[in-house]
């Protein structure tokens, strides 16, 4: 349940990926948090238009935009459709994933190209976008995974290394973007219970043995997260990772 505090009461955010999952438990979290919400869906009307019904039902307002994190120009044009319906834009999400599992000789060229464009490309076009319509106190925030920090079962080297990418852009954008205001930061989540990963899958034992708590985060966890990043409270924090991961990495 998300509980309005009016932190970011005249605010406006664009999260990527916002129909489900994180993606749309931060959607809502930052609306509950008083932002006016835009969020982008590749395939999924239903449920980017119920993630906008709930933030509107709830008293906030929300868009969904439809846009393929696959392809640039549908990004950048989802950036800028969402400043001009909201008004501006001052907190971008990168959120949409995808989740590429095998073994490096099974891998193909094609899956490091679909991966790389939603985990690194996208991300990249999308705050080129929005710093195009951001001011001062501007945040760009993206979403990493702690297995960038700890990989520890075979299959998911693809998956690691885009997300990993994110942490060099991070660091680099942040001092880019230091002077006018705006901080830059990167979340990883651990096991979140989500359609891409239930709590009820097939490895949901052992993702949960690999944790110091013993069991999944919930979306909502990681959207609180990025709702402090997006306030006053993250004001100060730029250029680095934070870890949401249940002590995985501990």
């Amino acid at each position: 349940m998300n509980v309005a505090t009016g932190t970011l009461d005249g605010r406006t955010a664009l999260v990527t990926g916002g129909s489900r999952g994180i993606g749309a438990a931060t959607a809502a979290r930052l609306a509950a948090e008083g932002c006016a919400v835009a969020l982008t869906y590749s395939a999924s009307p239903d449920r980017a238009g119920k993630v906008v019904r709930g933030i509107e039902e709830a008293g906030g307002t929300a868009v969904a935009l439809r846009a393929d994190a696959a392809d640039p120009g549908a990004v950048t044009a989802a950036v800028d459709d969402a400043a001009a319906a909201l008004g501006s834009l001052d907190v971008l999400v990168n959120n949409a994933g995808v989740f590429p599992y095998g073994d490096i000789s099974e891998l193909t060229l094609e899956d490091y190209e679909a991966t790389m464009a939603v985990h690194v490309r996208a991300v990249f076009v999308a705050s080129r976008a929005a710093l195009r319509h951001m001011g001062e106190g501007g945040r760009i925030i993206s979403i990493g995974s702690s297995l960038v920090e700890r990989v520890p079962a075979p299959g998911i080297s693809l998956y690691a290394m885009s997300k990993a990418a994110l942490v060099g852009f991070t660091k680099g954008l942040a001092r880019d973007v230091g002077p006018r205001g705006i901080t830059v930061s990167v979340v990883h989540p651990g096991s979140t219970d989500t359609e891409m990963n239930p709590a009820t899958g097939e490895h949901a034992d052992e993702e949960r043995a690999l944790t110091a708590l013993g069991r999944y985060g919930r979306a909502e966890e990681i959207a609180a997260t990025v709702a402090h990043l997006a306030g006053p409270g993250g004001a100060y924090i730029t250029g680095t990772s934070i870890t949401v991961d249940g002590g995985v990495t501990a």
